[in-house]
């Protein structure tokens, strides 16, 4: 039985949330988008925001305007490993300036921070944000990432784009350090949502960036 024969139809209410996803990932109101896409931006509200999913055309539209795929929209391909595509025929390996990576670094939630801990090297997920050209995220106390605290660490996000056979990724190295009590409060407030991970995670890091380097490979 193939892959596909083993995933469940797709919730129409799935495409709304992805095309909002993807959006933001652009940086596109739904203004633009719905230009691109050749709809009404109301329908592309509408779409949004209750559980439907538009036309063949619409949709080929849409995934064109937000530069992925139906496959995508529709939540095909979740399940599957990213980079497992064959690479296209003339790719380009570019290095990115300064100013993208961080405009790329500013796209994601989830990075993965490289610390020496008393059991060795380990790399671990977290959720972050980017703020003053610093990388934020926070720890439980004792854990491993909270190991960063005081050490020059490596912070690392990256992105797969199976369907275009293209990708990206940046890293972000310098020293961590643990938020003050006012600083931390301010990050709280500001909002990065709750830990996917769950749990109490009430220590907030602080990697300064002192070098920021980032790469990624195009297709002509």
């Amino acid at each position: 039985m193939s892959d596909r024969e083993h995933h469940e139809p797709a919730d129409p209410g799935d495409i709304g949330r992805r095309v909002a996803l993807q959006r933001e990932r652009l940086g596109l109101t739904r203004e633009e988008t719905a230009v691109r896409a050749g709809m009404a931006p109301g329908y592309l509200e509408y779409l949004e925001e209750h559980p439907s999913a538009p036309s063949g055309p619409g949709l080929l539209r849409l995934a064109a305007a937000l530069e992925t795929t139906v496959e995508w929209l529709r939540g095909g391909g979740t399940d599957r490993p990213p980079g497992r595509a064959r690479a296209a025929a003339h790719p380009r390996y570019l290095e990115l300036d300064e100013e993208e990576c961080w405009a790329r670094l500013s796209t994601h939630g989830v990075g993965r921070v490289a610390v020496t801990t008393a059991d060795g090297p380990a790399i671990i997920p977290v959720d972050y944000r980017v703020t003053d050209g610093e990388i934020a995220f926070r720890a439980r106390p004792g854990s491993a990432p909270s190991a960063a605290v005081g050490h020059e660490v490596a912070f690392e996000v990256d992105h797969v784009d199976d369907a275009f056979r293209r990708g990206w990724s940046v890293l972000v190295v310098g020293r961590a350090r643990a938020a003050g009590e006012a600083e931390a409060r301010r990050l709280a407030d500001e909002g990065l949502g709750e830990p996917w991970a769950g749990g109490e995670r009430n220590l907030w890091v602080i990697v300064r960036a002192e070098r920021v380097t980032g790469r990624r490979i195009r297709t002509e």
